[in-house]
């Protein structure tokens, strides 16, 4: 409101301050002469003020107004140019989609396609099967025949061999010969087509091996020094029969035996000197004995080798002069080969042959189990050629 009705209050005075009691200012007022009063000011000057007031109201309010339209109008131009843009691209997801339906409907037909396809093929496949079914039995029956020739014969002379191998040996104790006809046997059985006695070739090479063992590595020089000394005992000097054992002795039945000795003398009735003969009978009983050593160590046999060695060495003691230089290597030599014994555990043979039995029993038993026709199959193909 317009403060035109008031009485003008007058200024206070600059740095005056406020009197602190409280009075009225009108009555602390003096009082003025009249004809000092201001004349009224009119009162159209507040309704001016309360026009230009209203009309600035109206100016701003309708520049607001305006201002909001505009604003209103630009946002409207957005929204239509943003409604413009998901219509384009509705419109192109809408042709995509089209796209892609054609899209699914010829992969749609193409996986009918192909799974018709994969039928025709499980059938043919299914064909092929009762195909390879038929070859198998066709070739185990041709396997069947030629188990029945060619590697039935094959068996047939590894078993001879290992029975032969077994005799050979446990007659003639023959290792060397037993071990060559276990390799004959081997080289048979490797030329056999079936599978199933591939096995058996481990215990024939284990039996080839311990008979392999068994026998002295050194037989074939051990046999020759045998043969170069039995050939060495006609040169080996005997011992001298006229001794200097009397002179030694001095008790008085060595001197009675002296004295009878020039008086009585004994003579062999066969005619032949005593040396020669004495000679000829040690080194036969030697030679023997040797020959002897010989056909036991062929024969593997340890106990009669060992006796051999030792009559030929106790010949050498008592019958040859110990002094000469022959004779010690001669007892070098049979001392040497008393220390090559053969072993005189037996080797054990007739596994393999026995594992080849019980093969060969087996294996004969198969084909008539085998031979029973095997069920035809349930499932017979759809479209397949039947073989």
């Amino acid at each position: 409101m317009s403060n035109v009705d008031k009485p003008n209050e007058p200024a206070a005075p600059e740095g005056a301050r406020p009197d602190p009691v409280l009075v009225d200012p009108l009555s602390a007022r003096p009082s003025r002469p009249a004809a000092a009063r201001p004349t009224p000011r009119p009162r159209g000057g507040g309704s001016l003020a309360l026009a230009v007031l209203l009309s600035l109201i109206a100016v701003g309010a309708s520049g607001y107004i305006g201002w909001r339209q505009w604003q209103q109008e630009q946002d409207s131009a957005a929204d239509s140019q943003g409604v413009a843009g998901l219509q384009q691209r509705v419109g192109t997801l809408e042709t995509t989609l089209g796209n892609v339906n054609d899209q699914r409907s010829s992969l749609s037909q193409r996986l009918d396609d192909a799974a018709q396809v994969n039928r025709s093929l499980r059938e043919e496949l299914l064909g092929q099967a009762e195909r390879t079914r038929h070859l198998e039995d066709a070739v185990a029956k041709l396997a069947e025949k030629s188990l029945s020739g060619h590697d039935a014969m094959l068996l047939d002379e590894t078993e001879s061999l290992l029975r032969m191998a077994g005799e050979r040996y446990t007659l003639f104790h023959d290792a060397q010969g037993a071990a060559a006809a276990y390799a004959l046997a081997d080289h048979a059985l490797s030329t056999v087509n079936d599978g199933a006695f591939s096995g058996l070739r481990q215990s024939i090479n284990a039996e080839r091996e311990a008979l392999a063992k068994s026998q002295p590595a050194s037989q074939a020089s051990a046999l020759q020094q045998l043969t170069a000394l039995r050939g060495a005992l006609a040169t080996l000097p005997l011992k001298p029969l006229d001794t200097n054992d009397h002179a030694t002795t001095t008790d008085a039945w060595s001197r009675i035996g002296h004295a009878l000795a020039g008086v009585i003398s004994v003579q062999r009735d066969n005619g032949a000197p005593l040396a020669v003969a004495d000679a000829r009978f040690a080194r036969e009983l030697a030679a023997l004995d040797l020959a002897q050593a010989q056909v036991a160590l062929l024969a593997y046999d340890s106990k009669e080798y060992e006796a051999a060695l030792q009559r030929v060495t106790s010949s050498l003691s008592t019958q040859f002069d110990g002094n000469a230089a022959a004779v010690q290597q001669a007892r070098k030599t049979l001392d040497h080969l008393a220390g090559q014994l053969p072993l005189s555990a037996p080797v054990q043979l007739g596994a393999a042959l026995v594992e080849l039995h019980d093969l060969r029993a087996v294996h004969a038993l198969s084909p008539a189990a085998g031979s029973t026709p095997a069920p035809a199959s349930s499932v017979a193909p759809a479209g397949g050629v039947r073989p």
